[in-house]
């Protein structure tokens, strides 16, 4: 199969560039900017982009990759930052613009024999950059241009590389996706040959490697990610596979009752129930800090798992439902950024780990999976369930976690949930829920002066989880939340309404 590295320079567009490439049948993967050669060589791309970032070429510890890149011999696209790399490294002139670029402008089209074959003069493209290409280096000729930008796109066709100023892996430019199109096939002379499909074939044919006679454990949360990673892993070994339902006390209302029957009568999988909620909530008290929280969740699901292992004949295996997502918030690979936020079974495993990881859909988006459940034979409405967090209820309560504050939060929780299916509006929504707050406000409730907690309702839009909007809800469907949550959540006197968007928040407040 054949692969597209792109390296990372801090774009907030770099995910949507390895999306885009997939969507076209070409696996992509995302790496650090200053990912070794030896490395790079190692992987074996067939092509590489070199993706856009905030800083400045020329300016002081701007990201720069090792300068042997440029002599692999690969076929490579520079995108914004990467093409002032591009230029920066082979002979031409970066400099600071008078006129910055931001937003929409007119691509005028000079030469459709390359890479903006058959893409239409004067489209709209997405611009975002202050600096500008002055001289093209030598080899590469001058095939588009805007208004302010005379060196929007650029080819050296013998040596196949190419740059563009703008953005064609965002909605906004009109036809990006025919640009990365010629660059992947007609000019790097790519094959479409990933897909759905073929990834569950791949994998199966992987696990049955990996794990060989040996059995594996795999950890359920109650999500579409953990039940995909069992179906491909008893797809692959069957009944060694034995899956492992912790109720921690963090689930939502009737969530751990509801999904044990489903498991075993929906999905024929072996399914061992454990409950420790009192171990998790013991554990949880006193701590305060998100990623505390959630370090501390995972290490406690894995001490479960290492535990039932024993238990069950020696599993040597843990099987866990990590997505692309979730490596990416977790780790440092968004070159000079840092870590968003540790996801429980990312950042809360603890070095001694005695089980050794089997994660088939870590190189796969939200959408991906969801995709391929479907492939799986997973109906409809479990596929469109909301994404519901590892640590659960933990990182949507605010502070101390506590049987008193998770029971208001999962009786606030369950009626927007009602509302929401009662508007219509689930399907349209990524996720809907409630998040309760440390901090207590002045009320009155029948002439009496109260002092209680605040709720906030979060409902969002977005396609992978990487980014999101907050939805324009409808002032009726927030009364009707607003008063069912005041009148019938003791110890709640106010409800507010989260309008941010990811970046800059994250869909979780923790």
């Amino acid at each position: 199969m054949q692969k597209v590295l792109i390296l990372d320079f801090g774009s907030q567009y770099t995910q949507l560039i390895a999306r885009k490439i997939r969507e076209l049948g070409v696996y992509s993967e995302i790496v650090p900017f200053s990912t070794p050669l030896a490395a790079i060589r190692k992987a074996g791309p067939s092509a590489l982009v070199l993706s856009g970032g905030p800083q400045s070429v020329y300016g002081k510890g701007a990201p720069h990759p090792d300068k042997g890149l440029f002599e692999l011999g690969v076929p490579m696209l520079g995108i914004c930052y990467g093409v002032h790399l591009m230029a920066h490294h082979l002979g031409g002139q970066v400099i600071p613009s008078k006129e910055g670029e931001y937003g929409f402008a007119a691509l005028r089209v000079l030469d459709m024999s390359g890479l903006l074959d058959k893409v239409k003069d004067r489209q709209q493209v997405w611009m975002s950059h202050g600096d500008r290409l002055e001289c093209v280096p030598p080899g590469f000729r001058l095939t588009g241009s805007t208004a302010n930008t005379r060196a929007a796109v650029i080819e050296d066709k013998a040596r196949k590389f190419f740059g563009v100023q703008f953005h064609p892996e965002v909605i906004h430019t009109k036809e990006g996706l025919k640009v990365l199109s010629n660059f992947l096939f007609s000019q790097a002379g790519l094959r479409a040959d990933w897909s759905i499909s073929s990834f569950v074939t791949r994998k199966v044919r992987e696990i049955r490697k990996t794990v060989g006679d040996g059995k594996v454990i795999c950890g359920l949360s109650g999500g579409v990610d953990s039940l995909v990673t069992s179906l491909i892993i008893h797809k692959a070994i069957g009944s060694r596979l034995t899956c492992i339902f912790i109720d921690n006390g963090l689930l939502r209302k009737g969530q751990y009752e509801t999904l044990m029957e489903a498991f075993r009568k929906k999905f024929a999988l072996k399914v061992v129930g454990i409950d420790a909620s009192d171990l998790f909530l013991d554990k949880l008290r006193g701590i305060v800090a998100p990623e505390r929280k959630r370090k501390t969740i995972g290490r406690l699901f894995i001490h479960l798992f290492e535990r039932e292992a024993m238990r069950l004949g020696g599993a040597a295996f843990l099987a866990q439902g990590t997505i692309y997502p979730d490596v990416i918030e977790s780790n440092p690979v968004k070159g000079p950024s840092s870590v968003i936020k540790s996801h429980h079974n990312v950042g809360g495993l603890p070095k001694g780990l005695k089980l050794k990881l089997v994660e088939p859909l870590r190189e796969l988006f939200k959408d991906e999976v969801r995709a391929l459940a479907l492939e799986l034979g997973v109906d409809t409405e479990f596929i469109r369930q909301h994404p519901f967090p590892g640590p659960g209820l933990a990182v949507r309560l605010i502070g101390e976690v506590n049987r008193e504050s998770l029971e208001i939060l999962r009786a606030a929780d369950d009626i927007v949930l009602q509302e929401v299916h009662k508007a219509g509006l689930y399907e349209k929504l990524w996720q809907a829920f409630a998040v309760l707050l440390p901090v207590r406000s002045v009320g009155v409730m029948g002439d009496q002066r109260t002092y209680h907690r605040v709720v906030v309702i979060r409902l969002v839009q977005s396609t992978d989880g990487m980014t999101a909007n907050w939805y324009p809800a409808p002032a009726k469907l927030m009364a009707r939340m607003s008063t069912r949550i005041v009148n019938e959540v003791r110890g709640v006197n106010r409800v507010v309404y989260d309008v941010t968007t990811k970046p800059p928040g994250t869909i979780e407040w923790e």
